[in-house]
């Protein structure tokens, strides 16, 4: 009982909900944890955030070595260039079972006890978070709540694009998915359609002067239900705010989100 009181009060989060946390493709943990140190900052208080790391290695992102050059080596979790290696589909997604189970147990033996209740994820991290919860909202509908493996209640999706990816293909597989094997996709979202739509509550945080964006809108718009969203546009390019203003309205719109889901109280 003494040890437990000296660590939480050497560390106050390991009490506190959880969050997941992907990077982008072409860097890793490490970077994204100070790419999100002052969102971070701002959630100390109400969440502890928990980085992975992506299964596959890469080379640098786009800007990545410019600032972090030192801090290889650096991770993808799909493909996104023909030279990357082809793997079959269910070989990658156990890949990246694994990536994530493994971060989550390396948190639980640091001695943290919160719930996992949301995902966050940055560019291909947050086409990542997109889809997994979206495996989750499937796996409800089709096998029950005893069948899904995790509880996510929201996600907050930084610079995330579709087509979201389907990791269990073989519950669901629509022209509008692609399977973890895959580059990407050429088929647009039939409107009409809804097996695609990831119903779960999204913070979406979209970069006016990104060359994704609408990439980005076209996530926000035909793959997340209306009403489901919330949305921080925001004066700068490809990579995570830092700028106070920003991050204050990303946070709040993750804590309403949150109290929403009933994970925070209100």
């Amino acid at each position: 009982m003494i040890s437990k009181v000296i660590e939480e009060l050497e560390d106050p989060s390991l009490h506190l909900p959880r969050i997941l946390c992907l990077h982008g493709g072409g860097t890793n943990a490490k970077i994204f944890r100070t790419q999100c140190r002052v969102l971070r900052a701002h959630l100390k208080s109400a969440f502890r955030l928990c980085f992975a790391d992506a299964p596959f290695y890469s080379q640098a992102g786009p800007d990545v070595t410019s600032v972090y050059k030192e801090y290889g080596p650096f991770r993808r979790w799909l493909r996104w260039k023909p030279e990357h290696p082809e793997i079959e589909a269910a070989t990658a997604v156990r890949c990246i079972e694994k990536s994530l189970e493994t971060a989550m147990r390396e948190d639980d033996m640091k001695g943290a006890t919160g719930e996992w209740v949301g995902l966050l994820g940055f560019s291909q991290g947050a086409k990542m978070a997109a889809s997994l919860l979206f495996r989750q909202q499937v796996r409800e509908e089709k096998l029950g709540r005893h069948g899904v493996g995790t509880n996510f209640r929201f996600g907050i999706l930084l610079a995330g694009r579709g087509p979201l990816v389907s990791l269990d293909p073989e519950l669901v597989m629509t022209p509008s998915l692609v399977d973890a094997a895959h580059l990407g996709f050429q088929i647009f979202p039939d409107r009409r359609r809804k097996e695609h739509v990831l119903r779960l509550p999204t913070v979406h945080v979209h970069g006016m002067r990104d060359q994704g964006l609408n990439l980005h809108r076209q996530l926000l718009e035909q793959y997340c239900e209306e009403g489901s969203t919330r949305l921080v546009e925001w004066d700068g390019h490809h990579r995570v705010p830092i700028e106070t203003k920003v991050v204050t309205a990303i946070v709040k719109h993750i804590l309403a989100v949150a109290q929403g889901a009933g994970v925070l109280a209100t």
